[in-house]
């Protein structure tokens, strides 16, 4: 979380009190990430794994959450970020036998190897894993995700759930993201028979129609990696008769495109290209 500021105070009415000034972020509201497209919940999952690689290995050693909920949580800039920070530990755990590594959660339970330095190994780092597949990870990631990416996912998931990987494999897993992010940005389509006229330099205002998962609530805009997919996408709805490329791409790079249900009114735009579909 970016700190733009703090200030010690220490008197007789407030002993011991720091107050921080950080960046400005929405709470985190899980309804409402279901309803969001695929691409912005994997990069919410790709900056928890980035975070989850911090804690463990911060300069301070590896860090633990233990009110690891949504709550803790804000959204920056398409992007998770922890808010609170009261409940952190970088203690390990003591232990002189396995048993004492006792990792209780409500779904199940985990037990940790004891060292021989008397620590539980990587207690810390292993409840930061578990918590954030059964708080985000679980819901988040496999959600109508792209069918070429789901054996990655699943084995992400299935790691996480399963406590069976350190951090370092997860973010191995997930990295290196073009690697990901051109498996989704590439997505194969079929070859269209339906004809469209290209009207450059063009928009159309109105003519909208409601569609899952949109980046607008009032239309259906949509992510395409190029006009193949667009076409694709129009001709699987049946009242789709037109698209219209934006300029506007998402953080993987895929072009914004506004699906209409008619062209009956064509308004100039320098910076649009509007396809209809040619009806015999």
């Amino acid at each position: 979380f970016q700190l733009y500021g703090y200030c010690y105070q220490d008197s007789n009415d407030i002993p011991d009190t720091l107050t921080t000034i950080t960046e400005l972020g929405s709470p985190l509201e899980m309804i409402q990430l279901l309803q969001t497209s695929w691409e912005d919940r994997f990069r919410i999952c790709l900056s928890l794994v980035r975070l989850l690689h911090y804690l463990a290995h911060s300069p301070l050693g590896s860090v633990t959450l233990l009110d690891f909920r949504p709550r803790q949580f804000v959204i920056v800039d398409g992007e998770l970020k922890v808010t609170d920070l009261d409940d952190a530990s970088i203690e390990e755990s003591s232990c002189t036998s396995n048993s004492d590594c006792f990792m209780e959660f409500p779904a199940r339970n985990f037990t940790l190897p004891c060292s021989v330095e008397g620590r539980c190994q990587n207690m810390n780092e292993k409840r930061n894993l578990y918590n954030a597949y059964r708080f985000f990870f679980t819901y988040l990631l496999p959600h109508s995700a792209p069918s070429s990416l789901r054996p990655l996912l699943d084995k992400i998931v299935n790691a996480t759930g399963n406590c069976n990987k350190h951090g370092n494999a997860i973010y191995i897993l997930f990295y290196p993201s073009p690697s990901v992010n051109s498996e989704f940005t590439q997505k194969c389509v079929k070859s269209a028979n339906t004809k469209y006229r290209r009207v450059p330099e063009a928009f159309i205002p109105d003519e909208n129609y409601r569609c899952w998962p949109s980046y607008h609530h009032k239309g259906c805009l949509l992510s395409v990696f190029d006009v193949n997919e667009a076409i694709e996408i129009c001709d699987s709805y049946s009242q789709c008769k037109a698209f219209v490329l934006t300029n506007q791409t998402t953080w993987t790079g895929r072009q914004l495109v506004f699906f209409k249900m008619a062209s009956n009114r064509i308004m100039p735009d320098p910076d649009k290209i509007t396809y209809v579909k040619v009806t015999d």
